[in-house]
C-alpha cells in the first residue's frame, strides 16, 4: 500500500492532474465573486468547488499513505502544513460572520501552485530567505528616508507645503518619487523655491532609493535563489546516493534471503553426500 501511494504521488501524472485542480480552484474563486454567475450556475459551482476539495482530500491521504508507517513525517515540510492547513479550513463548517474568511481561504487555495511547481518554490523560498537580509537594506532605506525628509522639510516645506510642509508629507512625496510618479511636477515646485539645492536633492534621492537600494534588493533575492540551487542540488545528490545505496542493501538482503532458502538443501545434499555408497 505504502509502494502504490509512493508511485502515484510521485507520478507525473499525477502531478499534472493537481496543478489543473488547482489552476480550476483559481477560476472557481474568481467566478463566484460574479452575483450573475452565482445565480444561474450556483449550483454547478459548488458541485465543482466539492470535487475539488475532495481531490485535494485525496491527496493529501495518499501523501500521508505514502510515509507508511510514519505518516506524521508529512508535516516535517512547511508547504505539506501549508497544504494541511488550507484543506482544513475549507473542510470545516464556516458561517455567518466568518464566511468572508471562507472566501478568502478558498483563494488562497491558488497559493498552493507553490508547493504544485519546484521552480516557483525555489522563488518563494529564496523571498522568505532573503527577508533576514532585507531587513538591513529596509533599515538603510528607511534613514535616507528620514534624512531626505527632514532635509526636504526645511528646505522646500514653505514654498512647496503639499509635499514637505510636515515629516508626514515629505515621506508620502519621497516615496512618491521613489516610484517615479509624476516626480517632474514636485521637482519644479521644489526648484522654484531652491534653485540650486532641488536639482541635486532630487537626483541624489532617485539614484540612492530606485536604482542603488531597489538594486540591493534584487541582487539579496537572487544571491538566495542561487543559494536554494545549491541547497537543493546537494539534496538531490544526497538522495540518489541514498538511493543507490538502499538499491545494493535491498540486493543483499535479497540474497541472504535466498541463501537462506537453499541452505536446507544444502544441508540435505551434504547429508546425502557424507553417506557411504551401499
Amino acid at each position: 500500500m505504502t509502494l502504490l501511494a509512493k508511485h502515484i504521488v510521485d507520478s507525473r501524472p499525477f502531478h499534472a492532474i493537481i496543478v489543473a485542480v488547482i489552476l480550476l480552484a483559481g477560476v472557481l474563486a474568481g467566478v463566484e465573486t460574479s452575483a450573475a454567475m452565482l445565480a444561474q450556475h450556483g449550483a454547478l459551482l459548488h458541485a465543482l468547488d466539492g470535487t475539488v476539495l475532495a481531490i485535494f482530500i485525496v491527496e493529501i491521504v495518499l501523501k500521508l499513505a505514502s510515509h507508511g508507517r510514519r505518516p506524521l513525517d508529512y508535516f516535517r515540510d512547511g508547504w505539506n502544513v501549508f497544504d494541511f492547513t488550507i484543506v482544513v479550513f475549507c473542510v470545516l463548517p464556516v458561517g455567518g460572520p466568518f464566511a468572508a474568511v471562507l472566501r478568502l481561504v478558498r483563494t488562497l487555495r491558488l497559493l498552493r501552485l507553490v508547493t504544485a511547481l519546484p521552480k516557483l518554490q525555489v522563488l518563494v523560498g529564496a523571498l522568505i530567505k532573503s527577508l533576514s537580509s532585507m531587513g538591513y537594506v529596509g533599515l538603510l532605506l528607511g534613514l535616507i528616508f528620514y534624512i531626505y525628509a527632514v532635509t526636504g522639510v526645511h528646505m522646500f516645506g514653505q514654498d512647496s507645503p503639499e509635499n514637505f510642509g510636515n515629516l508626514r508629507a515629505a515621506l508620502l512625496a519621497l516615496f512618491q518619487m521613489i516610484t517615479l510618479d509624476d516626480w517632474r511636477t514636485m521637482y519644479d515646485r521644489a526648484q522654484a523655491a531652491a534653485p540650486y539645492a532641488a536639482t541635486p536633492y532630487f537626483v541624489s534621492f532617485i539614484l540612492l532609493g530606485t536604482m542603488i537600494m531597489l538594486n540591493l534588493f534584487i541582487g539579496i533575492v537572487m544571491n538566495s535563489m542561487a543559494e536554494m540551487h545549491t541547497e537543493l542540488a546537494e539534496l538531490k545528490q544526497a538522495a540518489r546516493s541514498t538511493g543507490e545505496k538502499g538499491s545494493v542493501l535491498a540486493d543483499v538482503t535479497a540474497l541472504e534471503q535466498q541463501i537462506a532458502a537453499l541452505r536446507p538443501q544444502l544441508d540435505a545434499l551434504r547429508a546425502r553426500l557424507s553417506q557411504p555408497p551401499g
